[in-house]
């Protein structure tokens, strides 16, 4: 089966210890402390493969280590750096944690190269601890731990259009027509169990677009009935929807009914799925006597006062299938043509931080502001782009999830109080 999710564990490599050693030489017998650094570990990268596009090489291996930095050695010999693993992806893979479900990267765009996890970092010998007062020190630093991350990844289709409808209303075919798409088509429900791609190229100075079939959904695919969740995730990434339905009724489905359903699945998995421009092909017209029929009418009459366009098309003959194309263009030249990318909302290096590292929440009474400070706080500053929306409600959640809010509201903190981080000032209001 088509692999577009997996479960794996990762971890970086272990910096090396640093070393303990002095010079042992003829003539001199008490020679100063001379242990040399560890090396550093191994990171684990990300990097997409264009020649991928399922994820099934980690359905069968799931663990992946870098190496371990090596320890220092005498003579001030540095210790050998660990190796660096690098896991290849197909393009439009998200990588999750696995406990929060939040997204670490988004292999898409101009993403192809992440590092998801640092090896640590190698300790100093004992070389660097010599004092003027201390000047046969016999300890050195041990190397940094070594990190490691359950991870989900799920590949999501990259197409400017997603082409949705129940099954055995003609997606298939109308691929086949249109891109260079090969699609496996036969009469029986959910034919297709792959996410199809196919890139529709227009004359005339059309712009051409990537065309996603995904497969039939069925009524409570947004609660995973049948393999609803396997293919709503694809639909994510895509700007524009084109509904599919049967406009001839052959299996005596109703049109209008079907269209509703899908809407309401996509609602229900995803509101901004739901709200993206759609338009409607009502298929197989090579079946109807004449160019309109009581389907056409009765869907027209229901959706293009919303705004949703209907085309009569035929897959099978062509008719009309250049008009739905242009006008599926047209919408896509006026919406923003950058991908989408979900933005990180995972940051391994400052949750590692919320649980080693220290930080203070002081009233200082000169400025008359509260002042957060600590080595977390800096990092998860560095990290977070708080203009975006969903950075400033990371930011929010990191405050409430370490205490900060807690230890600001113990202090007397009152709506509209200042709040400084590192240069940065808040207003604080609940």
């Amino acid at each position: 089966m088509f692999a577009d999710r997996a479960k794996i564990y990762i971890r970086s490599g272990k910096g090396g210890d640093g070393h303990v050693s002095f010079r042992r030489e003829k003539y001199v017998p008490d020679g100063g402390p001379d242990g040399g650094d560890g090396g550093d570990g191994g990171s684990v990268w990300f990097e997409v493969d264009e020649g991928l596009n399922t994820l099934t090489d980690y359905r069968h291996v799931h663990n992946y280590k870098a190496g371990d930095g090596a320890e220092g050695g005498k003579k001030n010999c540095r210790g050998k750096n660990g190796t660096d693993i690098t896991l290849k992806v197909p393009a439009g893979t998200v990588i999750k944690e696995m406990e929060t479900g939040k997204v670490i990267a988004d292999m898409s765009g101009e993403n192809t190269r992440y590092m998801i996890l640092k090896g640590g970092r190698g300790g100093k010998g004992n070389q660097h601890y010599a004092t003027s007062t201390m000047q046969a020190p016999k300890y050195a630093q041990p190397g940094q731990p070594a990190q490691e991350l359950n991870l989900f990844l799920e590949l999501k289709v990259i197409a400017d259009v997603g082409l949705v409808g129940f099954p055995n209303v003609g997606k298939s075919t109308f691929l086949s027509r249109v891109t260079n798409a090969k699609p496996k088509i036969a009469n029986y429900h959910f034919t297709t169990l792959n996410p199809n791609l196919g890139v529709v190229d227009l004359d005339n100075g059309g712009n051409g677009f990537v065309i996603a079939d995904i497969p039939g959904l069925i009524e409570g695919a947004s609660d995973g009935v049948g393999l609803g969740h396997e293919f709503l995730r694809h639909i994510e990434r895509t700007k524009v929807i084109i509904h599919m339905v049967d406009a001839a009724s052959v299996e005596g489905r109703d049109p209008i009914e079907d269209i509703l359903a899908i809407n309401k699945e996509l609602e229900a998995y995803s509101e901004e799925l739901a709200k993206k421009p759609q338009v409607i092909a009502a298929n197989k017209m090579d079946a109807v006597y004449g160019d309109e029929n009581e389907i056409i009418k009765a869907l027209r009459d229901k959706f293009e006062p919303m705004g949703i366009k209907v085309f009569p098309i035929s897959a099978v003959s062509g008719k009309n299938v250049k008009d739905l194309l242009y006008e599926v263009s047209d919408m896509l030249m006026h919406l923003d043509d950058k991908p989408i990318v979900f933005e990180q909302e995972y940051f391994p290096e400052i949750e590692k931080a919320f649980t080693e590292e220290p930080f203070t929440v002081e009233y200082d009474e000169e400025e008359n502001e509260y002042v957060v400070e600590g080595p977390k706080i800096e990092k998860m500053l560095g990290y977070t782009n708080l203009e975006s929306e969903k950075g400033f409600r990371f930011f929010q959640n990191f405050m409430k999830e370490n205490g900060i809010l807690k230890q600001l509201e113990e202090l007397g903190i009152q709506e509209g109080d200042t709040v400084r981080m590192y240069g940065l000032s808040f207003d604080y209001y609940k």
